[in-house]
């Protein structure tokens, strides 16, 4: 009976835990506040770290590494590219929260060879069922850690490429 009473206490103990943490956790995010975003870097899509986002996908999706940048406010910030078959190419500039699972698009590349703002830009869910699920494969690729932010851009980069080098050679 001891025991049980102990391991009762125990596990009180450690829900107890749990949920100060969580609550912590939840005040932190929503004294969160996003740094004022550069604008978008320029990019070559000859450089590209290419990772899988469906087999079921058309399009080839690739980040140029040069343009990745983790801000102080934890936002991981990229231009995607993604290639049709026949070359045609659909560029975004975009940051994504790993602790909070959401994307959002700062702006958008045209043929012209300039970048159009998005007029609203908006966070939202990854999980969401978006036309495109390409951020949460980035996010698995290399650029989150579960829902923790890579710690550096090498980081982000690496996974990328051994990402890359494992889906060829597995």
């Amino acid at each position: 009976m001891k025991n049980m009473t102990f391991k009762s206490l125990a596990m009180a103990c450690l829900l107890g835990l749990s949920v100060a943490a969580w609550a912590q956790r939840d005040a932190e995010l929503a004294d969160w506040k996003e740094e004022a975003v550069p604008p978008p870097p320029a990019f070559d899509a000859g450089k590209l770290l290419t990772f899988d986002v469906s087999q079921a996908s058309s399009l080839a999706y690739g980040v140029d590494p040069a343009t990745l940048r983790i801000s102080k406010d934890g936002v991981l910030s990229y231009v995607m590219v993604a290639t049709s078959a026949s070359g045609a190419r659909n560029v975004m500039y975009e940051g994504i929260r790993c602790v909070t699972g959401e994307v959002k698009t700062y702006a958008r590349y045209s043929p012209s060879d300039a970048w159009s703002p998005v007029a609203k830009p908006e966070w939202r869910s990854m999980f969401d069922n978006m036309p495109s699920k390409h951020a949460l494969a980035f996010a698995r690729a290399g650029a989150c850690d579960n829902a923790a932010q890579a710690s550096s851009v090498e980081e982000v980069i690496s996974k990328l490429k051994f990402n890359r080098f494992a889906r060829f050679n597995w």
